[in-house]
């Protein structure tokens, strides 16, 4: 049946973000090949196999902590690292991290830093993964559709005013783009920093950006949505319950996914009633 340009651009670009989210980021090739055209004969694989040299052994995955991105200045960390320790509260730290200036973000087209809203003293912290263009005009994480849409169901789920609510980097990427690790490790202190000032009980890492930041893994969200982890601070002083779950933004592309948040937030639920739970 045949689509017009936008419908099609529209479901390409839903499958691309699908896929983004849940961590696939290779390429197999740069262009498209029918394979099936150009396939060697079994006798051409048998005379190939014989010539190739033998693989080398497989290595295993590293996921090497953020702070240790090639290509990382080391000063910015540090530096970014001194100003956040010396934020008395979340204001001081938000004053911060407006004037910082190590951050690429803050001069590739963002209007302004965008820090946080929320219950300061909130039992849960919600960490996104970067502002958008609603978030860069108003200067608030979460506020465009994705962001009502995450406010409706943390209200259903009886979360509502009971969470403090950031993300990863604080200026908005240029054109919506996942932030980089560079960008992401340049504002990590200022995020350890407001988790310290917050203390929150439990950590709800939103998107696949953000879950792999804060866990120092390569996994994609599907496989780590719903599932309890530690998050440590840089110097091991805080220990906190994190749970990863979906974007609301892949939400509004694949409304079925909501099945799934909805059960992760009913597990967030569930430890925060218990906690608060008089004994």
């Amino acid at each position: 049946m045949f689509q017009s340009p936008d419908v099609a651009t529209r479901a390409f670009e839903s499958l691309l973000a699908f896929w983004v989210d849940s961590g696939v980021d290779t390429l197999y090739a740069d262009q498209a090949s029918d394979r099936t055209a150009s396939a060697p004969t079994p006798a051409a694989r048998l005379q190939s196999a014989a010539v190739r040299p033998p693989s080398p052994p497989s290595e295993k995955l590293v996921v090497e902590d953020i702070a240790a991105t090639p290509g990382l200045d080391h000063d910015v960390i540090a530096d970014a690292r001194g100003v956040a320790a010396s934020a008395p509260d979340l204001a001081a730290l938000e004053a911060a991290i407006t004037a910082f200036d190590g951050c690429p973000l803050k001069t590739a087209g963002a209007r302004r830093a965008v820090f946080s809203r929320g219950a300061p003293d909130a039992p849960v912290m919600i960490v996104g993964e970067a502002p958008g263009g609603d978030e860069d005009a108003q200067g608030a994480p979460f506020v465009g559709r994705a962001g009502q849409l995450l406010d409706r169901m943390l209200a259903a789920a009886g979360l509502e005013g009971r969470v403090f609510i950031t993300n990863t980097v604080f200026w908005r990427p240029p054109g919506n783009r996942t932030p980089t690790l560079d960008e992401q490790a340049a504002c990590a202190p200022f995020l350890d920093r407001a988790i310290a000032l917050v203390r929150p009980k439990f950590l709800l890492l939103v998107g696949g950006a953000a879950a792999k930041a804060m866990l120092k893994t390569n996994d994609g969200i599907l496989s780590l949505h719903g599932r309890w982890f530690e998050w440590r601070s840089a110097d091991g002083s805080l220990e906190i319950p994190a749970l990863p779950t979906l974007h609301p933004a892949f939400l509004l592309r694949q409304p079925a996914a909501k099945k799934k948040s909805w059960g992760d937030l009913m597990t967030l639920k569930e430890r925060v009633d218990r906690a608060e739970r008089p004994t």
